[in-house]
């Protein structure tokens, strides 16, 4: 199977680029963010409807977006970094 996909990886024209140790493979991130979602969402304030749910997600997201600290961004918010990168883009093009 490894061979399969390694083939197809060829025929697009990508590069494989492999995981290191102590590095997410793949998916790892996305099961960090997840993970992170529930301690500090879900198991906290626990919700009774789906539209609860959808408006405590939104609250998430503007204070995972706005005011938490990432130190792998050099304790900077996500918006931080994302607004820095798109000048960078800018300035770049």
């Amino acid at each position: 199977m490894s061979d399969d996909f390694q083939a197809e990886i060829r025929f697009l024209g990508m590069e494989s680029s492999p995981a290191f140790v102590r590095a997410p493979e793949g998916n790892g991130c996305a099961e960090w963010f997840i993970r992170t979602l529930k301690e500090n969402l879900l198991w906290v304030n626990p919700v009774g409807t789906i539209e609860e749910l959808r408006l405590a997600l939104l609250e998430f997201k503007d204070l995972y977006n706005n005011h938490w600290l990432i130190e792998r961004h050099g304790n900077k918010t996500p918006a931080q970094v994302r607004k820095e990168q798109l000048m960078s883009t800018q300035r770049a093009a």
